[in-house]
């Protein structure tokens, strides 16, 4: 099998493919979030702000799902035809909440009245909130597992997928996200707007931390496989501990005013979380309820190796590139939120 860095190509694509969910969970994240409480303020200046604040960056953000859809599809055809195929109804939810956002934020300065701007804040908060949870309930399936037999066909309850864990996962999502997002806009703005976004922030932080513990507790406690790894190898017991940590540092910054770092371990936060969940399931990319047997792995659900490494060369050209526009967009649009003509 074909190596780099010590790596094989399945490896190192599922190194490739969690990267880029990261990114998208880090910068979409803060876009959630930020919808999320977007009926939370009240005035109609305060809203526009919040929207102008994500308004230049929100739709290249969601270019990381594109970018990691298309990485799962290419790299690991069986996971991508299974997920899709197992998961069906959350992911047309999903992409229906997705295309509801995005109209809401078009639409919403098309027109004066009154009505119809409440209409589009209405759809554009609860489709943040729905998109966020939806997110979070597969990913709490994936790691409960599926029902997947022979041939690696899903053979379960096409309603299976709401279950107290994969809920427990989706509101923890949320919480995140909405403490993500609410430092994104506490770095955004200024005067009244800024100190209730303050209040919401210390609001989120609590209701991440309940949760986050909630979900700990909910794992450790039914679902003791996922902890497997780290008891045979207690050196991965850092990454753990780096989660907590950065978890932990939040708060404090919050309160030292430092909403930018504060910012960064936020993201640090959805980095670790994911890396925590790639270390527990590896190399399963979906474990069979049915049988140990029909876990969906890096190995069986991987494309040919030759595949893996032409696609492993092209990310290593574009993804500089997608770093560097996003590290553009967000230069370029840095400081406070600023309404003029041409906002939202």
């Amino acid at each position: 099998m074909a190596t780099f860095l010590g790596l094989d190509y399945p490896t190192l694509w599922f190194l490739v493919v969690g990267g880029v969910f990261s990114g998208y969970a880090i910068l979409d994240g803060f876009d959630l979030g930020a919808g999320a409480w977007h009926l939370f303020l009240k005035k109609e200046k305060s809203r526009r702000i919040a929207l102008n604040a994500v308004g230049p960056v929100w739709d290249g953000n969601e270019v990381w799902l594109v970018i990691g859809g298309g990485a799962l599809f290419a790299g690991f055809p069986v996971l991508y035809a299974t997920l899709f195929s197992s998961m069906y109804i959350p992911f047309m939810l999903f992409l229906a909440f997705l295309i509801f956002r995005a109209v809401s934020i078009e639409f919403r300065s098309k027109e004066e009245m009154a009505w119809w701007r409440k209409t589009w804040d209405i759809t554009y908060s609860v489709s943040s909130i729905m998109l966020a949870i939806l997110l979070g309930v597969v990913l709490g399936n994936v790691l409960q597992g599926f029902a997947i037999g022979e041939n690696y066909e899903f053979v379960g309850n096409w309603v299976g997928f709401i279950n107290p864990y994969a809920l427990i996962v989706g509101f923890t999502t949320l919480a995140l996200f909405m403490m993500h997002g609410a430092l994104y806009l506490s770095m955004k703005t200024e005067g009244r707007l800024f100190e209730k976004l303050r209040l919401l922030l210390r609001r989120s932080i609590i209701f991440f931390i309940l949760m986050f513990t909630l979900t700990t507790l909910y794992t450790l406690l039914y679902i003791p496989t996922l902890s497997d790894r780290f008891r045979a190898s207690p050196s991965l017991f850092i990454f753990p501990v780096l989660t907590f940590l950065a978890i932990a540092n939040i708060p404090r910054l919050v309160t030292k005013e430092k909403y930018r770092t504060a910012f960064f371990f936020s993201a640090l936060t959805v980095s670790f979380s994911l890396a925590l969940v790639a270390i527990e399931l590896y190399p399963v990319l979906i474990p069979s309820t049915v049988d140990s047997a029909f876990n969906i792995t890096i190995y069986n659900a991987a494309a040919s190796e030759k595949s893996l490494g032409i696609m492993l060369t092209i990310a290593a050209i574009g993804a500089p590139l997608v770093l560097s526009y996003t590290a553009f967009v967000f230069w370029t649009f840095r400081g406070k939120v600023k309404l003029d003509e041409t906002s939202y």
